[in-house]
């Protein structure tokens, strides 16, 4: 999936994106791990564990019992330096071993975790498509406080590249 704004997988770096892309542009990445999609779900799925390979992402805990389901709300704790933030993030899409994604309240953002069937074990992509538009104040926040939107935008690109490299060798390494 490439196009206009869009990065043609996670070989492109900072250096080879546009400079006038927004903040409110399509972000993703995806990688090959060498597992059966029901053995990656079951990672991906253990939320608890997220915050190992995500370099942003300090906790992520469900607000309310009765585990991984639509509409489960879920506390985020972020940092980026000095920097800390929470979030509110409500399952959006649930399809085991699939499809699970959340729209992050505060910021207006849905993060989407795919999975499908790959001849060498299991192809997961994240994208962070922004369905309306980032809210006023993660703009405001991140400008203040990030170094910028697009700044912010291109770090989260870039971790989520981090993010499936951690993510990979956590499970292969199971």
């Amino acid at each position: 999936m490439t196009g206009p704004g869009t990065p043609d997988g996670a070989a492109a770096g900072r250096a080879d994106r546009e400079p006038d892309r927004g903040a409110d542009r399509e972000l993703r990445a995806e990688v090959v791990v060498r597992a059966t999609p029901e053995r990656v779900w079951q990672v991906l799925t253990d939320f608890g564990r997220m915050p190992q390979w995500s370099p942003e992402l300090v906790r992520m805990v469900p607000m309310r019992r009765g585990g991984l389901r639509l509409g489960q709300s879920y506390l985020g704790v972020n940092r980026r330096g000095a920097v800390v933030w929470p979030t509110r993030s409500v399952i959006a899409v649930l399809e085991p071993g699939r499809t699970v994604a959340w729209d992050t309240r505060s910021s207006g953002a849905r993060w989407i975790y795919d999975l499908e069937p790959h001849e060498d074990g299991t192809r997961v992509t994240v994208t962070r498509p922004v369905p309306r538009r980032l809210t006023l104040g993660s703009k405001v926040f991140a400008n203040a406080l990030l170094g910028g939107a697009v700044n912010h935008a291109d770090e989260l690109e870039d971790g989520m590249r981090q993010t499936l490299d951690r993510f990979k060798v956590a499970v292969e390494g199971a």
